[in-house]
Order: structure tokens, then sequence, then C-alpha cells
């Protein structure tokens, strides 16, 4: 990071969060919460960093919805964790959400490029 210079946060466009995760189990396989927020921070090298406020009930949520189940198990270094994996309905769901999101952002980008 330069320094004196602040490094924006990006804000998550409403909605998006849920398909992030579910993308990034579909993608990891089994994960634990912090495992979920370190890859997608990785992935979209720093740009976009969920905070464990927004994560956990949104995999609650998803959880009542059946679009993730969890087992508790033991991380890298032996700390009892949650680990979340998708579900067949998490799978259908992941579908849709980015078939939206391929939407709207086609609107969007539709436009930006007639501005």
């Amino acid at each position: 990071m330069i320094k004196g210079k602040a490094r924006k946060k990006s804000e998550l466009l409403p909605g998006t969060l849920d398909m992030l995760i579910l993308k990034t189990l579909e993608q990891g396989g089994v994960m634990h919460g912090y495992a979920i927020v370190e890859r997608i921070r990785q992935v979209s090298e720093d740009v976009l960093q969920v905070e464990e406020g927004s994560l956990y009930p949104a995999l609650q949520r998803m959880q009542l919805k059946d679009w993730v189940a969890s087992d508790w198990g033991h991380s890298a270094n032996n700390r009892r964790a949650r680990y979340y994996r998708l579900t067949p309905a998490g799978r259908k769901q992941l579908q849709q959400e980015v078939s939206e999101f391929d939407r709207v952002m086609g609107a969007i980008l539709r436009v930006i490029q007639t501005a």
C-alpha cells in the first residue's frame, strides 16, 4: 500500500453476498467461515472484503433455506469450527443468482455505454 493513501473499501451490491458465498463453496468444497472470507478476498485481489458481521448471518440464512449444510470440525490450528458445504438446492440457487446478476450487469453496462 502506498503510504498516505487509504485503500478504498468496495461495497458489495445488494444481493451479491449470497452468490459470492455459494460460488466460493462450489469452487472450494467444504470450508469454514474464515476460509470463505479469505478466499473471496484473495480471488478478488483484496477488492472485496466480507466482514464476519455479514458472513455468519448470511450463512445462517442460507442454512435455513437449505442452500448450505454444516458440520462441526477442527481447523488446521485445532480450533473448533463449523464447516459449510453447498447443497443441491444451493447449486440450483447459485445458477439462478448468477443468471440474475448477469442480467443486471448487462443492463448496467448498456446504460453506462450509452451515457
